[in-house]
């Protein structure tokens, strides 16, 4: 199984960067894909960012393309949120998922984090 672990959440000031770690346990965590997703209260959630087994594969959602940046170290079973250019429509519950492949897909993925608090003031 994949049980990831978030943290790094906080309180920023809009333009601000903050960074989320994951770290996902399990006997084969470089073999799977990993996403970030957020969800706001009383909003859906939506997909952020995906990762493929090996970082080679990047994805992002339309509304944080070019400020937001996934990577992961295998080596660590780590996957990482950079966020840069933080607006307040960015805060939300960040949660990191483990996929059930080694690629992103768009069936959800199968393991969840607690989730971690982004909050972006104006």
């Amino acid at each position: 199984q994949v049980q990831p672990v978030e943290s790094g959440g906080g309180l920023v000031q809009a333009g601000g960067s903050l960074r989320l770690s994951c770290t996902a346990s399990g006997r084969t965590f470089s073999n799977y894909a990993m996403g970030w997703f957020r969800q706001a209260p009383g909003k859906e959630r939506e997909f952020v960012a995906g990762i493929n087994w090996s970082g080679y594969s990047t994805y992002y959602a339309p509304s944080v393309k070019g400020r937001f940046t996934i990577s992961r170290d295998n080596a660590k079973n780590t996957v990482y949120l950079q966020m840069n250019s933080l607006k307040p429509e960015d805060t939300a519950v960040y949660y990191c998922a483990g996929y059930t492949g080694a690629g992103v897909s768009t069936t959800p993925p199968r393991y969840w984090g607690q989730g971690t608090q982004v909050t972006v003031s104006s």
